[in-house]
């Protein structure tokens, strides 16, 4: 075999290396800092109240993979599942005290998620950031600190809301999503995006595909309230809506595939 014989081999073989390689990269990530926003009602499956054990841990594992793909991952969770400040107040309690007892529910949430991430085969570190002051068990909210730990690679999860009643879990997504220079939030739900009328009641109902914030607010689709609205509009944030109950959608939505209802951009109905 002479010279130039070996050398075109040697080229074909390294084409091939090099086609091989790229062949098996995958997709790229299209967010690398998001702000996932869990209802309390996500954590409780099939069940009437409480935490179901199993959803949890399948989050976790979902949550796990994506932040093993180098995603920054903060959480801000709800606390519907153990108690609404909304209903308390709807049955005679002071308002304000009820906000302040679905704070400490959000927490108790936190608690689960991070126990859950940390208990994994592959342990995944996290933080606990509280907007109340727990310090035997929560680190407290830090603007700074809370981007630094994203930047080591450590799940943050927001408990106890904003701090303050009269305030959603949506809206402090949104506020949290803007300080922390998230790229997007995710909003995980039981349906498969927003619809233009209840599915449950109307068997015709068409799903959007994508919709304007404004759209959004004129024609009172309720993805979040309105105050969440204003601030993810303000800052160039958008939302997408999807389907937390399909394992893997986390990271098919990072990844960039269509998945659920994008808000923040033009109208598009499936």
């Amino acid at each position: 075999m002479n010279a130039t014989t070996e050398t075109k081999q040697e080229t074909k073989q390294e084409i091939k290396q090099e086609t091989t390689s790229a062949s098996t990269k995958t997709t790229p990530i299209k967010y690398k800092r998001i702000l996932l926003k869990l209802s309390g009602e996500a954590l409780m499956g099939d069940r009437s109240f409480g935490i179901d054990p199993e959803v949890v841990q399948d989050i976790a594992l979902q949550v796990a993979e994506i932040v093993k793909d180098g995603i920054e991952v903060a959480i801000v969770v709800g606390g519907g599942n153990i108690f609404r400040g909304i209903n308390g107040a709807a049955k005679g309690m002071d308002r304000a005290t009820a906000d302040y007892i679905g704070m400490i529910a959000t927490v108790m949430n936190a608690l689960t998620l991070q126990d859950a991430l940390e208990q994994l085969d592959d342990p995944i570190p996290t933080r606990v950031m509280s907007a109340i002051a727990m310090q035997e068990i929560a680190e407290p909210y830090i603007r700074r600190r809370a981007i630094r730990h994203l930047e080591n690679n450590r799940v943050v999860i927001f408990g106890a809301g904003s701090g303050n009643p009269y305030f959603t879990t949506d809206t402090t997504a949104a506020l949290r999503g803007a300080e922390i220079n998230a790229e997007v939030i995710l909003k995980a739900t039981k349906v498969d995006g927003i619809y233009d009328s209840d599915p449950k009641k109307n068997p015709t109902a068409k799903r959007y595909q994508s919709v304007s914030f404004d759209h959004a607010l004129i024609n009172d689709l309720r993805v979040m309230d309105a105050t969440a609205f204003a601030l993810c509009k303000e800052n160039g944030i958008p939302i997408i809506v999807f389907d937390l109950g399909v394992t893997g959608n986390i990271r098919r939505v990072v990844m960039g595939e269509s998945i659920g209802t994008y808000v923040g951009g033009s109208c598009e109905v499936n």
